[in-house]
């Protein structure tokens, strides 16, 4: 396992004060303290070479989980284990071998071209000319940015900075990499290309962690996911698994002839309804089989066209959200 994370715990203590003049006045000497649970006693290992999602609303401890992961955070109590490495106590040695890409803080610097950041890094992680330049021409010809990182990066766009922190976080040849929101903001052809991207990274035997709010996210690169809420962990299985969460649902659009007969049919909801061309429902198959329902409808009317697809992995999301 790269990682092995056992009853893993974060608390953080805050301060309230009141509104008013008198009650700010009083916090000055005495402050009303109350501590709030991050990360709640949490458990799980990682298999290396795996590409996991890690999601949960916001305020769920997905970040912190993260930062503790990475060195950043102590955690109040629990123990985890990553390549080997305790990451809060042996933070020098760790951080050569993980990687980090987050959506909203950028490792490039604002004024210089990317190339100047990547010649920094190849300092810092003392890496020998012929891998630095091996890997910094593989990548920026994978990302299609072979003449945008000498270009200062406040001029480059979101999606083209993005490709840019990619290559920053990999040129180390990392063996775990972090991501939070890594697509987060970009358009859709920006997003293709950086998943196409962890993909072939992740080929190579690099493990992906990933958070995000992007689901597509999840459905083009996750192996497995884990879902966590109010500190706590309530799911942890493969996507499959995640799919059939909420029970044996199928989504279904006909378009006939003539109204459908579903007015008391068992396990049928009907979403949308264009009557009497097209209706999209959604059939409980535990409740009735497909050949059942396609021979209720062929009964009374004529099927024009239908499809059939799985409910949107957003409605099972909620569910374990709440």
């Amino acid at each position: 396992m790269i990682v092995t994370i056992n009853g893993l715990s974060k608390t953080f203590r805050s301060f309230e004060r009141g509104n008013s003049f008198k009650e700010v006045f009083k916090s000055l000497f005495v402050r009303k303290s109350k501590e709030i649970k991050a990360v709640d006693d949490i458990s799980f290992e990682i298999k290396e070479g795996e590409i996991v999602g890690f999601l949960g609303p916001n305020g769920a401890g997905k970040s912190t989980t993260l930062k503790m992961l990475t060195g950043v955070l102590y955690p109040t109590s629990g123990t985890a284990d990553v390549m080997g490495y305790i990451p809060w106590k042996d933070r020098k040695k760790h951080v050569r071998h993980i990687g980090a890409v987050f959506g909203q803080k950028s490792q490039l610097i604002w004024d210089i071209p990317p190339i100047d950041t990547y010649y920094m890094n190849k300092a810092i992680f003392d890496i020998d000319d012929t891998s630095f330049h091996a890997i910094l021409q593989e990548m920026t010809e994978l990302l299609g940015v072979t003449e945008l990182i000498k270009k200062p990066t406040r001029q480059l766009s979101l999606g083209e900075r993005m490709k840019c922190e990619f290559i920053c976080a990999m040129l180390h040849s990392p063996k775990i990499v972090f991501l939070d929101e890594p697509t987060i903001g970009l358009d859709v052809i920006a997003k293709e290309k950086i998943r196409d991207f962890i993909l072939k990274m992740n080929q190579k035997g690099i493990t992906f962690i990933l958070t995000t709010h992007d689901l597509m996210d999840i459905e083009r690169l996750a192996s497995r996911v884990i879902v966590i809420n109010h500190g706590k962990i309530v799911f942890d299985d493969d996507l499959p698994t995640l799919r059939h969460y909420s029970g044996s649902y199928k989504i279904i659009t006909v378009t006939a002839y003539s109204l459908l007969p579903l007015e008391h049919a068992a396990g049928v909801t009907v979403l949308e309804s264009t009557a009497p061309n097209e209706t999209k429902l959604e059939l409980n198959t535990d409740v009735m089989s497909l050949n059942s329902f396609i021979e209720l409808i062929t009964k009374n009317t004529v099927i024009t066209d239908m499809s059939i697809s799985e409910p949107p992995i957003e409605n099972i999301i909620k569910l374990l959200y709440k």
